[in-house]
């Protein structure tokens, strides 16, 4: 090789290991961040977490979590924890997760279902080997111990009424409490941001939601639902008078009482899955629908998704009924 080419050789070489050099050295403020961010949640182990059923110590930042309630399979996918097992709540096998999480897909490829809500099967939880399980006392209350026994277990005290704190709550045991924080502020701001404009758009509206699930009543949701805590999240209020209660999520209704719905917009859901109890439901909504009363409703009558509006009961949730609401009275969703 010529002493000409040997020169531009070394020239290469060079300018090779610096811009080697360089990468590193712009590569390292972002893994030094996550880095930081690792060491800062795992600093906050062991952690003693009081909830529903007692007391709980954590003893390190846990990754793999079991989730005994569809709430909180949401919550473990939003704040981006390994969801290793879930209780069944979806009917359908090719899709267990509920649409509105979008594809989760490479999130929940692992996830391994672990039974029903009402019979989890603890041989295959124990299988899971998980930091955390999570759930809440009005879902497997007697089934506790057993948990506890299989790995650090906390339970909220119900899904619906608190299902903002039971994310800040998953959050906490996670030592992602002001992430959890965060997500609910961001969800607020939404909710009151499209709430005002749909005010602005109609100042009058007012909301109720009716909802069929097969029983001798019809179900008129309360301010302590899920659906009430949105719409109060977004300042739409429930018509003057309404009955209302804060004692249970919603208020039994007769078909005579039925006009005891009556809103500017009547949200109407139905739980009906395949087999009996969904013929029970169809049938009831049938029903109330043929009463004479039913067509004395002056509001406007707007069919809605029972698993996003009712069952739900997450952020992820509360987002498309924002969203829903959003494109039905023709505002901006600022999603």
């Amino acid at each position: 090789m010529s002493p000409f080419r040997s020169a531009l050789a070394l020239l290469a070489a060079g300018a090779l290991v610096l811009g080697l050099a360089g990468c590193q050295a712009s590569a390292a403020p972002e893994t030094e961040t996550e880095t930081e961010a690792t060491a800062a949640a795992d600093a906050g182990f062991p952690l003693t977490i009081e909830h529903a059923m007692g007391e709980t110590t954590i003893p390190e930042r846990p990754l793999r979590v079991v989730a005994l309630d569809p709430s909180y399979v949401d919550a473990t996918l939003l704040l981006g924890a390994e969801l290793v097992g879930y209780a069944e709540y979806r009917q359908d096998p090719e899709n267990p997760f509920a649409p509105y999480l979008g594809d989760v897909t490479e999130e929940t490829k692992d996830a391994v279902n672990v039974g029903t809500i009402a019979e989890p099967d603890l041989e295959k939880i124990l299988e899971l080997e998980p930091d955390l399980i999570i759930s809440a006392k009005v879902r497997q209350e007697a089934l506790y111990p057993q948990l506890a026994k299989i790995a650090p277990t906390v339970f909220s005290e119900s899904t619906g009424p608190t299902w903002k704190e039971n994310v800040v709550l998953l959050g906490t045991a996670l030592g992602e409490q002001e992430k959890a924080e965060a997500l609910v502020a961001e969800y607020e701001e939404r909710a009151a941001a499209v709430g005002a404009e749909i005010l602005e758009a109609d100042p009058e509206a007012t909301y109720s939601l009716v909802r069929f699930a097969g029983e001798d009543t019809a179900r008129l949701y309360s301010s302590t639902s899920f659906i009430g805590e949105i719409m109060s999240d977004m300042g739409l209020p429930r018509p003057e008078g309404q009955p209302d209660t804060d004692e249970t999520i919603f208020v039994p209704l007769s078909a005579e009482q039925i006009l005891q719905a009556d809103a500017s917009v009547i949200l109407v859901s139905a739980w009906e899955p395949e087999g009996a109890e969904g013929d029970a439901s169809r049938a009831q909504r049938a029903q109330f629908e043929s009463n004479p009363l039913w067509s004395k409703l002056t509001g406007e009558i707007v069919p809605v998704d029972d698993a996003t509006f009712v069952a739900s009961v997450s952020i992820q949730g509360a987002h498309a009924v924002i969203t829903e609401l959003a494109e039905h009275f023709g505002v901006d969703p600022l999603d």
